[in-house]
């Protein structure tokens, strides 16, 4: 029986919730929240009407990837990440993990990487698959068992 499977780009809802949200957003200590607010308000709406039979959350690992070490200049021109957003890293894994949704990193890979990996594994198993993503780059995935 095919199941449901829903992969969500979770490096790029926190980017475009961190962007689209103003940064007033704060706790009383201080603390920006506009990223985590944005990111939970997106999240429950992309889930909301869907029954997956699995679900993950796949975010960018820490630290350099495969392609990383073979061209260096790799994405050398990006800027990092800002640190208002670094703080509210952990806060988002707390989301996450509220709507009891496994989160995936995979160290030397980014999100892109395993979501695509994963879409292909589950389609050729025959299996339904979601991929909540706004990185254009998907289109080349989807099939009449891939939809984005």
């Amino acid at each position: 029986m095919a199941k449901r499977l829903v992969l969500v780009d979770g490096s790029w809802l926190i980017f475009r919730a961190f962007f689209a949200i103003p940064t007033s957003f704060r706790t009383t200590a201080g603390l920006q929240t506009n990223a985590v607010y944005g990111f939970a308000a997106m999240f429950r709406k992309l889930l909301a009407g869907r029954k997956p039979d699995s679900c993950a959350v796949v975010f960018d690992a820490k630290g350099p990837t495969f392609r990383d070490d073979k061209y260096p200049e790799y994405k050398a021109n990006r800027p990092s990440m800002p640190p208002e957003l670094v703080a509210q890293l952990p806060w988002i894994d707390r989301v996450v993990a509220a709507h009891h949704v496994q989160i995936l990193r995979a160290p030397g890979y980014e999100a892109d990487d395993v979501i695509g990996t994963l879409a292909r594994e589950a389609s050729d198993a025959g299996h339904e698959v979601f991929i909540i993503s706004g990185d254009k780059d998907f289109a080349q995935l989807v099939s009449d068992k891939v939809q984005m």
